[in-house]
């Protein structure tokens, strides 16, 4: 079997002010190009279609028309899930007639149970879901985080698990040791967002969505697609592809992967004032692409974002190396004191930021005998 995986399309998405519709058209015209030149038995869209719960008209059109050419014109059967951003209601939208032509797009959680059989394998589609929803429609109320939800949720699936047939789980997660960027949001607060990819061992393969680079995560058989493009500048230097998997019947797989050319890329670059101004620099760089640039110049410059735009007129955003420097040292000062400080001090502060009461002489003893207490009881373990 052969299926194309990808995810994270972010339709209707928003990079500093500015909508990436046509950006993304571009990109998705590639895609279906893509699909009717490899044929696939099937196309996995591993969440995120939308950026937002409520995607703007343009971006609802937008998917509409690509899947229709993808699923209708071109008969290639469609399994996805819903992620973070999208509304899973609104995407399970006609989900019962969609399944009359092999599009199956699943937003709840209740439906992951049951495989999707198609030609030998057998595909088990689990949405993003908080780890309350899981709890709620197990009854397991010793599921406290996404992990837990993950790993009661595999359990029933691998409990009847076709053992002699490969499985694949289609889902949208974090798992534990992927690299993150700017344009992903987190899941949950600390590390209860994040799941073990030990959990995905009874599959012969999992497609993933939610980071974006299809080399965030090294592991033989969990694999991220990555976005079809950059979302932010945290981004600049990944790769983007999308991934084309051969599968036997005993589950072993080959990987390729595509890259497609985008409308804009997104980069940064680097310089003084008038270097970047220079006939002779920037006629060797693509000036309309979405650019970061930083200035390495110390004196004060008058207006400089106006002048960079006037021959690079995609400029989102403009930081001085200096200022950034100053950035890193305060952090790094701060960062030292906080150190230095003892727990008494710590609480403190702590106790300043979050009320308006005077910490009090009387209330510094109390809490310096505490601190001691502690301390004793730790050194007698």
């Amino acid at each position: 079997m052969k299926f194309i995986h990808t995810a994270d399309w972010h339709l209707g998405k928003l990079v500093h002010g500015l909508y990436m519709t046509e950006d993304q058209r571009h990109m998705l015209n590639q895609f279906v190009e893509l699909a009717k030149e490899e044929q696939p038995d099937g196309i996995i869209i591993a969440g995120d279609l939308y950026d937002r719960s409520i995607p703007p008209t343009e971006a609802v059109n937008l998917l509409d028309e690509v899947l229709y050419t993808i699923n209708v014109e071109l008969n290639i059967p469609i399994l996805a899930v819903s992620g973070n951003h999208d509304s899973a209601e609104r995407l399970s939208f006609g989900s019962s007639w969609y399944k009359q032509n092999k599009f199956f797009l699943n937003g709840k959680i209740e439906n992951s149970l049951a495989p999707i059989h198609m030609k030998g394998v057998n595909f088990y589609l689990v949405p993003y879901c908080e780890p309350v929803t899981v709890r709620e429609f197990l009854g397991d109320s010793s599921i406290v985080n996404h992990h837990d939800a993950m790993k009661a949720i595999v359990g029933k699936i691998e409990a009847q698990l076709n053992a002699s047939e490969p499985n694949i789980l289609i889902g949208h997660s974090f798992v534990l040791g992927g690299k993150t960027t700017d344009s992903e949001r987190v899941l949950s607060v600390g590390g209860s967002g994040c799941v073990g990819a030990e959990v995905f061992a009874p599959f012969s393969y999992t497609a993933l969505g939610h980071l974006h680079s299809p080399d965030a995560l090294n592991h033989q058989s969990v694999k991220y697609s990555g976005s079809l493009m950059k979302y932010s500048f945290s981004e600049a230097k990944q790769r983007k592809s999308v991934s084309i998997i051969e599968m036997d019947d005993k589950g072993n797989f080959t990987e390729r992967f595509h890259t497609f050319t985008p409308k804009k890329d997104m980069r940064e670059l680097e310089g003084y004032m008038e270097e970047l101004l220079d006939p002779s620099f920037y006629g060797q760089q693509k000036i309309d692409d979405y650019l970061k640039i930083t200035i390495l110049d110390e004196g004060a410059i008058l207006d400089p974002i106006q002048k960079l735009r006037q021959v690079y007129p995609n400029v989102l955003h403009l930081e001085r190396k200096l200022e950034n420097i100053d950035k890193k040292k305060k952090s790094s000062l701060t960062e030292k004191d906080q150190k230095r400080k003892t727990e008494l001090d710590l609480f403190m502060s702590f106790y300043e930021e979050m009320t308006t009461a005077e910490f009090t002489e009387e209330k510094r003893q109390m809490i310096s005998d505490v601190i001691n207490q502690v301390r004793r009881e730790e050194e007698l373990k």
